[in-house]
């Protein structure tokens, strides 16, 4: 399936080369922005598998729209611009941009770029996923053992008859093990303790 992009750039003739050439390519374009704002705001909308910014456009630059789409996890940017300063550069890195491409580029140089932009979007997608899943993990073990201290201290159960007490509230009352401790933590708190 063909990667689905948004191109954002200021100047219609160059939105206008860049469409025909990424066509040519065998992308689909889901939208053309003329600024920064209407980019973010088609990003949200269209959930482009890529976006291509310039950095100079009015309402907002291309740099804080790429800071706002990598953020929100939107798609990774491609940032286009006149200028191959370091500074600019560094800039870039900060706010979140995956590729930078300095114009004028040539046709050949955009198909390369956006196929490992993709596929390092696709890497850093899966390693912010397991990110968040660890958290999860980690945030669901330290409130189950918190509960277990709490029945602990109320009911003088051992650790392991506290682990199991939740388990079987949790079967029982058809819930996660994570929900039942909270629950429990909620219930210490409410009654002043």
């Amino acid at each position: 399936m063909a990667a689905r992009l948004l191109i954002a750039d200021d100047e219609s003739l160059i939105r206008i080369h860049l469409r025909e050439t990424l066509l040519a390519l065998g992308y689909l374009i889901v939208g053309e922005a003329a600024d920064g704002q209407q980019a973010v705001a088609m990003a949200r909308q269209m959930r482009p598998d890529l976006v291509l910014l310039d950095y100079k456009m009015p309402h907002l630059d291309g740099l804080e729209a790429a800071t706002i789409l990598c953020h929100e996890g939107l798609a990774p940017v491609i940032l286009l611009t006149a200028s191959a300063s370091r500074e600019l550069a560094e800039r870039a890195r900060m706010a979140g941009v995956f590729g930078y491409l300095t114009k004028p580029f040539r046709d050949a140089e955009l198909m390369p770029l956006i196929e490992v932009t993709l596929a390092r979007w696709q890497v850093y997608q899966a390693r912010r996923n397991e990110v968040i899943a660890l958290r999860d993990r980690l945030e669901t073990r330290k409130e189950i053992e918190q509960a277990k201290g709490v029945l602990m201290d109320l009911h003088g159960l051992s650790e392991a008859e506290a682990f199991r007490r939740i388990q079987q509230l949790a079967m029982r009352n058809r819930k996660t093990m994570r929900e039942v401790a909270q629950a429990i933590l909620l219930t210490r708190q409410l009654a002043g303790g």
